[in-house]
């Protein structure tokens, strides 16, 4: 049996806690807010924290195995921390990411003082640090969720970008973590069993700066259900319909999807969706006037503007497993996207889409051409983004994961 937890329940965590609840093993779920359906009246005067609250629903774990601590993040989502900034202070306010990531992971340390038939706990980065300890005392093995690559390679990559690309410096918020977040980061991994990664590319970042001395699962993420039926792709005169999903600033790579673009001019019209990582950033704020912006939307308003489109540009520079990814590819969108993406797990290159070295906008233009000038090729992609997708359902991430879970305790 095993306690896990999250702070947002996001898309892979509630997939593990529905793997390890089918599995038997779930003692307990602990996240922020455990949303139990709609409330009209809630909608009515509050439509869109209505909607980011419905995300925090979990039908598939049954309702006495969550345990639920609403109020930090609940008057986070209310605004409070923006309205009062020294609540929402980076790292240190209350009501910032880090101190509701933090408030969680105390809580579970001290519920694991009352527990019995324990034998493992299952946590995430930033939010480990006191469950771990408070796990290793009761000798418990301790399950560490790394979704994202090793910071000290970030801070490389970092680096050098605000060197090549200075004008674009600001927007590398990565930069802005203090001394303490970063050890308490390889504090957690020093306390881990083992770590569990999306992709091969985290798990070489560990690897290069010796970062873990415990075993590295890699266990991709999941795609959503693949679409039965493809929309009618375009007239092939038509600029090529170009989309990018994501949070809008140099570590996904943004001024070189832009760059590719602009070699390419009206052969290619790009939609931006995303919210800017700074407002102080004078070329990403000519591209949003430039091209076609969308700060926010639904996930089932993200999955229609994919089949709007004909291809994703994802040039990131460091992530673990660009959920996009896979998101695209169930709506039959093909990829364009980097090594440093987890992309490779899941992306054979020119069959769903193309991989392509970081930091190059030549690259991608090349492909945004290749496929600009031949839609018979596009077409094939996207009905093999579709089949693809049916082989990466979260099904196969469960499957895996408890494999990698079984594997460490025996």
């Amino acid at each position: 049996m095993l306690i896990h937890s999250h702070p947002t329940g996001n898309t892979f965590s509630r997939a593990a806690a529905h793997a390890f609840c089918t599995q038997g093993w779930l003692k307990e779920f602990h996240t922020c807010i455990s949303w139990n359906g709609d409330n009209t009246i809630f909608n009515k005067f509050f439509p869109t924290l209505n909607h980011q609250f419905s995300r925090r629903s979990f039908s598939e774990i049954p309702e006495h195995l969550i345990y639920p601590y609403p109020w930090r993040e609940s008057l986070r989502l209310f605004g409070l921390g923006q309205r009062f900034p020294w609540l929402g202070r980076h790292e240190h306010g209350p009501l910032s990411i880090d101190g509701i990531y933090r408030s969680l992971d105390r809580r579970v340390a001290k519920r694991l003082l009352h527990q019995a038939d324990l034998q493992a706990v299952y946590a995430y980065e930033d939010g480990a640090l006191h469950t771990f300890k408070a796990a290793r005392a009761q000798g418990l093995v301790c399950f560490y969720d790394l979704p994202i690559g090793y910071w000290r390679a970030a801070h490389e990559i970092y680096l050098e970008e605000s060197d090549l690309q200075p004008s674009w410096a600001c927007t590398l918020t990565g930069l802005e973590d203090s001394p303490d977040k970063l050890l308490i980061k390889d504090e957690e991994l020093s306390l881990s069993s083992a770590v569990i990664v999306p992709s091969e590319y985290v798990r070489s970042t560990l690897i290069q700066h010796d970062a873990c001395s415990s075993p590295i699962h890699v266990v991709p993420f999941g795609s959503p259900p693949p679409l039965n039926n493809l929309h009618q792709a375009p007239n092939s005169s038509s600029p090529l319909r170009v989309l990018f999903v994501g949070s809008l600033g140099q570590r996904k790579g943004l001024s070189y999807a832009l760059d590719a673009v602009e070699l390419l001019g009206d052969s290619v019209k790009l939609t931006l969706i995303g919210r800017p990582t700074t407002a102080n950033c004078s070329p990403l704020n000519a591209a949003l006037v430039r091209h076609n912006w969308i700060e926010t939307l639904s996930h089932q308003q993200i999955l229609e503007q994919m089949r709007q489109h004909d291809v994703l540009l994802f040039p990131t520079l460091f992530d673990g497993f660009g959920l996009v990814i896979t998101e695209a590819l169930s709506q039959g969108l093909p990829v364009i996207t980097t090594v440093n993406s987890g992309g490779p797990e899941c992306i054979r290159h020119g069959l769903e889409g193309f991989i392509v070295p970081i930091r190059s906008s030549e690259a991608v233009a090349e492909h945004l051409l290749q496929l600009a000038n031949n839609r018979d090729q596009l077409e094939s992609m996207r009905l093999a983004c579709l089949r693809r997708a049916a082989e990466l359902s979260w099904s196969c991430y469960e499957r895996e994961l408890i494999a990698s879970i079984s594997q460490s305790f025996s």
